[in-house]
């Protein structure tokens, strides 16, 4: 649990060691799905802490039961389909691989959100 997808998110987000992490997890029943799906925020379990932790980085229990998994059907969409239908759980090229395309989409979606009038935006020229 602490060294899986979302456990070394965690280790990266909360600085907590993965034995931690997986400490606070045995605590409960089930992997992180289920653990995502038992999530109270006032329960005052310490993973339901940890994961309140990462959403205050703006993730939902949603994107953290997906990057488990590597399935978010969006960025999924972003990948090249030979890519896309070969991903392995768990596996660091993979995963490294999934965020970017994560990253990608929301790069996307914000660009798309917060459109900069034409008359706003800096023109750079290199010389």
């Amino acid at each position: 649990m602490g060294a899986c997808n979302c456990g070394n998110l965690a280790q990266e987000l909360t600085k907590l060691e993965k034995g931690d992490i997986h400490g606070y997890a045995m605590q409960r029943h089930g992997d992180w799905n289920e653990q995502l799906i038992d999530y109270c925020p006032t329960s005052g379990y310490p993973m339901d802490l940890m994961i309140t932790r990462m959403l205050e980085f703006g993730l939902t229990t949603s994107d953290l039961a997906h990057l488990e998994r590597l399935s978010d059907p969006e960025v999924l969409a972003e990948m090249p389909a030979e890519k896309r239908h070969s991903l392995s759980k768990n596996k660091k090229e993979d995963v490294i691989f999934y965020m970017i395309s994560w990253s990608k989409l929301l790069r996307k979606n914000w660009l798309r959100e917060n459109e900069i009038p034409q008359e706003k935006k800096i023109v750079v020229v290199l010389l």
